[in-house]
């Protein structure tokens, strides 16, 4: 049936609240265990003082974030501030020569902050993977990057070659490990496009200009070489109409979502309370449940906050950069699920898609994904949980297009016929809330730890059974439907927009 079957009002606001009120109940229970559990002595480590006129504590269990905004704000402020100036000077006089002046300013930032041994490996990471980019041999671009990849994922290779780096502050890890392995990936990008090229191939200079632009240098997003060797290339600068109007709202956005995330973070410890396993089991299903999909959405705005940062300075130099990821809330299809668009976007074309075709068979749509998720795998740096998340969700990616394929047959087509089409988006939504909770409960693990996604498991299915299972799922289901009501009214307005521009 299609996106743009509606459903009553009546109903669709009945859904709204009942998701309202369970939200509410949920995050009240959470509040409570929040503050009761401020002077325990496992969340130590894990909650500082904070607000303390409100007489509230902060979650500061993910370091990375604090990072972020305490002792490195000011030097992500002044290298990136240093970046819009020295492009909006180039782009105003020599627009010709903006991405050498990019690639300058990003070797520049990458000596001063990591130093010039650190400058030296990704150096010759890019020359080795340039010259394999000469033999113009798919096959060969890809062993030599994922060999270089896994240089930087896998022992000795990772620690003999971050062994090189002297010094210690913070964060150097995550510029070390997150600078290199983007660019494995862009420099993969650029081989891989210079074996599609039918006439000569790229210089090595064309490498090191998309290599070295400082917003997508540390921390992403990957954007494949092809995209951007076409955007920077282009002399003629235009704005398009409210372009500058839509990156002023977009910024304001981000610094609105930093400000909320720290409030929520001092009334809410939804990273730290998972730490402490005989606390949280005395937790209510309800509450359980609302902390472990809390924890995805967190992830999902540090991600978003992440790559809209960069993503508002590219834009700023008249680039059109991978968007940011699609909310976990709007989420109940596997296909859909990625915290980082660009990646995704690398993986789709250079290996999902390639294999996967049109992803209607299902064996080639299990050789797509296996393969899929072991480049993940080596993206992520191979370990347990890392395996046992990437099983979790290559079988679920599948799982899908196993249901759809059954349900495809004759017997189940001739009977959704004989359905309203209100009805037959009832039933996709009862499984789409099924599915909802796999993708919640599969990517925990990585999140969290197994211990907290078995617990969460083990009390929604099994003790929870059939009270909290039931009404989680129901709630879950109300959800959906709105989910597909914002989709129904996204792909109206689309059609609408079609037409206006046929005519």
């Amino acid at each position: 049936m299609g996106v743009k079957t509606m459903l009553p009002s009546y109903e669709l606001g009945f859904y709204a609240l009942t998701v309202t009120c369970a939200v509410v109940y949920s995050g009240s229970g959470i509040f409570e265990a929040s503050r009761d559990s401020v002077n325990r002595k496992a969340f130590r480590d894990g909650i500082k003082p904070g607000w303390h006129y409100f007489g509230r504590k902060m979650d500061v269990a993910d370091f990375e974030w604090v990072m972020w905004f305490t002792s490195f704000r000011n030097v992500i402020i002044f290298a990136l501030s240093g970046h819009v100036l020295f492009g909006k000077i180039c782009s105003m006089t020599v627009p010709q020569h903006r991405a050498v002046v990019y690639m300058v300013y990003g070797v520049l930032a990458v000596l001063g902050s990591m130093g010039l041994v650190y400058l030296m490996i990704i150096f010759s990471h890019c020359l080795v993977l340039y010259s394999v980019a000469l033999a113009k041999q798919k096959w060969l671009c890809y062993a030599a990057g994922f060999c270089c990849l896994a240089s930087f994922k896998m022992e000795p290779f990772s620690s003999w070659q971050s062994g090189f780096v002297t010094g210690a502050f913070d964060l150097q890890d995550v510029l070390f490990y997150g600078g290199s392995s983007f660019t494995i990936m862009r420099c993969m990008s650029f081989a891989l496009e210079s074996c599609e090229r039918k006439e000569g191939i790229y210089s090595i200079f064309d490498l090191l200009k998309y290599n070295f632009y400082l917003p997508f240098f540390f921390f992403g997003p990957v954007m494949t070489f092809d995209q951007f060797y076409a955007q920077v290339s282009t002399r003629e600068l235009r704005r398009k109409d409210d372009e500058m109007r839509n990156i002023r709202v977009h910024a304001l956005l981000h610094v609105g979502a930093i400000i909320a995330v720290d409030i929520f973070f001092h009334f809410f410890y939804i990273l730290t309370l998972p730490s402490d396993l005989k606390f949280v089991n005395r937790l209510s299903d309800w509450s359980l449940a609302g902390l472990a999909y809390s924890n995805l959405v967190y992830d999902w705005v540090k991600a978003a906050v992440m790559f809209g940062v960069t993503n508002t300075i590219a834009r700023l130099d008249h680039l059109d950069p991978p968007q940011p990821p699609k909310c976990i809330t709007m989420l109940y299809v596997f296909a859909e699920t990625h915290f980082d668009r660009g990646i995704n976007d690398w993986l789709c074309k250079y290996v999902y898609d390639h294999i996967g075709e049109n992803h209607d068979n299902i064996m080639k749509e299990l050789m797509a994904t296996i393969a899929t998720f072991a480049v993940t795998t080596l993206w992520l740096g191979p370990c347990e949980i890392v395996y046992i998340w990437s099983l979790f969700n290559c079988f679920g990616l599948n799982f899908e297009l196993w249901v759809q394929k059954f349900f495809q047959q004759e017997l189940f087509a001739k009977l959704e016929g004989k359905m309203s089409a209100a009805m037959s988006r009832r039933i996709r939504a009862a499984f789409g809330a099924v599915n909802f909770w796999a993708i919640v409960l599969y990517n925990i693990l990585a999140l969290n730890s197994m211990e907290f996604a078995l617990l969460v498991t083990k009390r929604l299915l099994l003790t929870g059974f059939p009270a909290s299972t039931l009404s989680i799922w129901f709630i879950t289901y109300c959800g959906v439907q709105l989910i597909k009501e914002r989709e129904r009214i996204l792909a109206i307005k689309e059609e609408t927009c079609d037409k206006a521009k046929v005519e």
